[in-house]
């Protein structure tokens, strides 16, 4: 697997670093300006918690963990779940290191929150990995995601161009706690300022919980029946709500029908694809659960046998970047898919069960 390394003079500092604080010939893994740094180059166990299991799209990274880590020859200790509680997460964490974990691939919920945990694991020398969300602040030695605000900015434009620039759209916002809910909130935002003045947009928070879009979407239905567009945020939670609360409304029809409301989503999830294949939904960006799993476990393994990266373009179609200070995020591609491609095999949410 080819990923752009550190060049020789950032691997001979390392090396050196590594020299003077340990006296061992031993690499160190600087992660680009991360913590991570102390990890053996021998190899050790790598420990993987789980955000939560009340979403498809999670419930499918949860399979892939396991399959991507057997594929690689990581170490992987048995995966925990904080279910979207951060004291859980602080709580599994404590534990998954006091029973030998080196590195650490976690998937915070609430990226404020996690920064003393962070620190902790920093001054352990344990090497974290965050998967589809950037903590605010604190060391990683790489974070793996999409570009979110890509997500809003393109949410945008489907909807923008499908409605003509006119009408009524509700937005189901993601935990403004979470830097992905803030990315694609205000990426959706921006752009609809600037390019679609003419749509109002009712932009609801929920926490990233299906019943408050749910009850969102009947309170402005029933004050603006005339709505024409949807964007969720994270089909994994607000998919099935959804279309439940348009069912009960008579309003699940197709895309040619005067009643339909245009519909994007986020996520990929094969409850989605077919939703787009029966005309119930009309686009959504497959963000690769497959890929996260892939690459979150990868870079655990990497850190901890002490190699070190740096930003520019991969071999896996993505390109690494520096958000700042020398963070590096691996930011994967997360295309856009509509009945014109939903049949499209690469797709994740295509080779499940497969």
């Amino acid at each position: 697997m080819k990923i752009r390394t550190a060049g020789p003079g950032a691997a001979a500092l390392a090396l050196a670093l590594s020299l003077a604080a340990c006296g061992s010939g031993g690499e160190q893994a600087d992660g680009g300006g991360s913590a991570g740094g102390g990890a053996a180059a021998a190899g050790g166990k790598v420990a993987v918690d789980l955000p939560r299991a009340d979403s498809d799209f999670w419930n499918s990274y949860a399979k892939y963990v396991p399959q991507q880590a057997k594929q690689l020859g990581v170490d992987l200790m048995p995966p925990t779940n904080s279910q979207n509680d951060v004291a859980k997460l602080v709580a599994n964490v404590q534990a998954l290191v006091s029973q030998g974990a080196k590195a650490v691939v976690m998937a915070p919920q609430d990226t404020g929150a996690v920064a003393s945990t962070l620190q902790q694991l920093a001054g352990k020398k344990i090497p974290v990995v965050t998967v589809d969300t950037r903590p605010d602040k604190g060391d990683t030695f790489m974070v793996v995601r999409t570009d979110n605000r890509l997500y809003g900015s393109e949410a945008c434009k489907f909807l923008g161009d499908k409605l003509g620039g006119k009408g009524k759209v509700i937005e189901f916002q993601g935990s403004l706690s979470s830097v992905n809910g803030r990315d694609r909130s205000e990426a959706f935002a921006e752009c609809m300022k600037t390019n679609y003045p003419g749509i109002q947009v009712f932009a609801e928070p929920t926490e990233w919980e299906g019943p408050k879009a749910a009850a969102a979407l009947q309170t402005r239905l029933t004050q603006h029946p005339d709505i024409k567009g949807v964007y969720m945020q994270a089909g994994g939670v607000f998919l099935a709500p959804t279309l439940q609360v348009l069912k009960s409304k008579n309003l699940l029809v197709g895309p040619d029908d005067p009643k339909h409301i245009v519909i994007v989503s986020n996520d990929g999830i094969p409850q989605e694809l077919q939703a787009i294949r029966d005309g119930q939904i009309d686009a959504t960006l497959s963000q690769p659960a497959d890929l996260y799993a892939k690459y979150g476990v990868y870079y655990a393994k990497a850190a901890i046998e002490g190699k070190t990266f740096a930003p520019g373009p991969t071999d896996h179609d993505s390109t690494i970047v520096d958000v700042g200070g020398g963070r590096l995020e691996d930011q994967l591609k997360a295309p856009l898919v509509t009945k014109d491609n939903v049949d499209d095999p690469g797709l994740w949410g295509n080779q499940v069960g497969k």
